[in-house]
This record gives C-alpha cells, structure tokens and sequence, in this order.
C-alpha cells in the first residue's frame, strides 16, 4: 500500500484472501463487514480451537473447530473455514476418523499460520481505514 492511502474493505479481502461477497452475502454492508473483521481479531475462537488442538481432546476439537468454521464463513474467510470444517468432520460424534494425530497437527498448525497472517492483514487495514 501506498503511504497515506486508506485500504477499503475490498482491498482488505484481497489481501487475506477472503471472499469479499460472501461476507457482504451474510453481512449484507460494508459497516457490517468492516465491524465483524475488526472484532474477528479479538475473539478468542481461533486461541480456543489451538487450545483443544494442544490437548486433543476430541469433544474440544470438534466444538471449537465448529465454532471457528461458522464464524470464519459469515465472514467470508473461506480458507480458514475449509480447514476449521475439515477438523469438525474429522471429531464430529459418529464420524469415523480418517486422519492420523499427526495429520491433524499438521492442519491445526496451518490454521495457525493463515490465522497470524489474516490477523496482520486485518491490523494493516485498521491503521490504513482510520
């Protein structure tokens, strides 16, 4: 971004490869969009779904990777809610595991990194909308 300029909310979805119109679907306007994203960065559902991805405590996983999955799609964060859905499918009560502990580390870990860099995209747009 260029010093000085402003970042819209567009630009933001580029940027962390959200999907914008999906948002604005659920949302339904761009105050809305901007006010969850900014609130997106403070809620504890991603540190909670880490967390039970710590312990693997199966009944955690699977509550907190549903809950990160239906936050992170009304927001149009389609990446993270495709992974958060995988980890739900994988615990949901009934479901027959697929995935080894070690496979599904390795997909926490990688909600981990798409986490840390959503959350920085979303803090450049906060000092660039202000």
């Amino acid at each position: 971004m260029e010093v000085g300029k402003n970042m819209t909310i567009q630009e933001l979805y580029l940027n962390i490869e959200g999907d914008y119109d999906q948002a604005i679907r659920v949302l339904r306007m761009d105050k809305l969009v901007d006010k969850h994203i900014r609130r997106f960065a403070q809620n504890d559902v991603v540190e909670t779904f880490l967390s039970a991805g710590d312990s693997m405590n199966p009944a955690e996983l699977f509550e907190a990777a549903h809950a990160l999955k239906g936050i992170t799609a009304n927001l149009g964060l389609v990446k993270l809610s495709e992974m958060a859905s995988e980890i739900t499918e994988e615990y949901r009560p009934g479901n027959e595991r697929k995935l080894s502990d070690e496979e599904v580390k390795s997909r926490i870990e990688s909600v981990r990194e798409l986490y840390k860099r959503t959350i920085l995209g979303i803090r450049e747009y906060e000092a660039l909308s202000e």
